[in-house]
């Protein structure tokens, strides 16, 4: 009985193949075709490269150490503060941070050989802002938060398709900068700084002064 069923199914098989071979060999109907697939690869490839164009142009030129923004911090209860992110360009985001410390990430692209020469400077977007408890204990059993300051709008991630493919590709190097985790206190300011090493963040106030010396 399996005998033959596979039979009858190996039968089928041929004469879909049949078929199909006589509509692909109608010369028409072939060219069409191929020129419609042509067609939509071509349109297809086009959207890519537009997308791709966008999202590169989401990064900053990194030519030398200069300011990224500054955070400021609002106690709301006990390990709970309002953040509010002031960018280079003077757009203010808020966000709440639950934890004792903060950290600041960003995306980087370090061009190499013949682009490098050819005098193209690394390249910066920032990712995500995020809290960490200072205790093993708070950092397992306490929620922890993250947020993104800049995600890959279009849907198309460059720089995450670069390091998917190898992170030694021989043009390009990607890289995650991160400041280092610094206190979070009521009313401290800091500043962050970018460099072809990574973010830097420096206190602005007295605040962010004395929490840095005693978390220290």
């Amino acid at each position: 009985m399996y005998i033959a069923i596979t039979f009858l199914i190996a039968l089928l098989a041929l004469l879909l193949v049949f078929w199909g071979g006589k509509v692909l060999l109608k010369g028409s109907w072939l060219l069409g075709f191929i020129r419609g697939t042509v067609g939509l690869a071509l349109l297809a490839a086009a959207l890519m490269i537009v997308l791709v164009a966008a999202d590169v142009y989401s990064y900053r030129n990194l030519a030398e150490e200069h300011s990224v923004g500054t955070v400021s911090f609002e106690k709301l209860d006990e390990q709970q503060f309002m953040v509010s992110f002031a960018d280079a360009d003077g757009i203010t985001q808020e966000f709440q941070l639950n934890g004792d410390q903060w950290q600041l990430d960003a995306r980087m692209l370090k061009w190499k050989g013949p682009l490098a020469r050819w005098g193209i400077k690394p390249a910066y977007r920032l990712d995500r802002l995020s809290g960490r408890y200072l205790t093993l204990q708070d950092e397992r059993e306490k929620q922890r938060t993250v947020h993104q300051l800049n995600g890959s709008t279009y849907g198309v991630d460059v720089w995450g398709m670069l390091r998917d493919i190898d992170p030694r590709l021989p043009l390009v190097d990607t890289v995650y900068g991160s400041a280092t985790f610094l206190p979070m206190e009521d009313g401290a300011v800091y500043e962050v700084k970018i460099s072809h090493t990574g973010l830097l963040a420096r206190p602005l106030n007295k605040q962010a002064t004395s929490a840095m010396e005693q978390w220290q």
